[in-house]
């Protein structure tokens, strides 16, 4: 089976760089992805991608060699499933907040015996190699997105499930939960206080932390805490920015850095 790069990446402590796509065009994706991330997302929660355009973005981000993962709208089997046999090589599952919402995750990303996914790799065996059903429970990354209060009371619990890899934050709705503003860059000391436990119990279970970000100097901060990949702000972000700083540079007014909104 075709290895998982970012996984390799992560336990030789590499900082991955994260990309996230909301737009469901694969010349678009084929180009994103071109640009030197660790591994892309496909988002299927607050993004425009459907489960009809996985294959066509799996495809157009994969012939890059960068791993492509998806993040799926909900803990919901048969869509996770579907991405995974589409050829996806992670999953981002939303709001996970107990053991068992985790242990679900795993029951429909792993086969058995670890897990109950069902047998049907339909574009994930061509992609991955004739061995994929044999190897897939070693080389597909799990991640539950902690993001909420009770996320966090359940941390420890979550993170004992066997077969998940690791945790992934939502900093906007973990803030929210916690009756805090919105924001990808929080500097409140409660939410940062929050992230930073979810890293270092993530690292004593001996499991991976990524986070989503709103950009390059974000990130940095998150690595300097511990984390071991960060997500940067999605395609659409990424292109305003781009296209209005091109803009305001032809008029001579001076750059933006990019986008606090999700």
């Amino acid at each position: 089976m075709r290895k998982n790069e970012l996984k390799k990446r992560l336990h030789g402590g590499v900082k991955a760089v994260n990309g996230w796509i909301a737009v469901p065009n694969s010349y678009q994706a084929e180009v994103f992805a071109s640009c030197g991330w660790d591994s892309v997302t496909i988002d299927m929660q607050h993004g425009a991608s459907d489960i009809n355009d996985l294959v066509s973005l799996l495809q157009a981000i994969q012939i890059n060699d960068v791993t492509a993962m998806v993040r799926v709208p909900w803990n919901e089997p048969s869509v996770i499933m579907r991405a995974l046999d589409a050829g996806a090589y992670g999953i981002v599952c939303p709001m996970v907040n107990t053991k068992a919402e985790a242990e679900a995750l795993v029951s429909a990303g792993r086969y058995p015996p670890i897990g109950a996914r069902s047998n049907g790799p339909f574009r994930a065996s061509q992609y991955a190699g004739a061995d994929y059903q044999v190897n897939a429970n070693d080389e597909i990354l799990l991640f539950a997105m902690i993001e909420t209060r009770e996320a966090l009371a359940n941390l420890d619990e979550i993170l004992s499930v066997k077969g998940l890899d690791g945790v992934y934050v939502g900093p906007t709705d973990l803030a929210l939960s916690l009756g805090k503003p919105a924001t990808l860059d929080p500097t409140d000391t409660e939410v940062l206080a929050a992230m930073k436990t979810i890293v270092d119990k993530t690292r004593k279970a001996g499991k991976i932390a990524g986070a989503h970000t709103d950009g390059a100097k974000t990130a940095l901060k998150r690595y300097a805490d511990g984390y071991h990949y960060a997500t940067l702000i999605n395609d659409v972000r990424l292109l305003a920015a781009a296209a209005t700083n091109a803009v305001n540079e032809a008029r001579g007014k001076g750059k933006i850095e990019g986008s606090k909104s999700y």
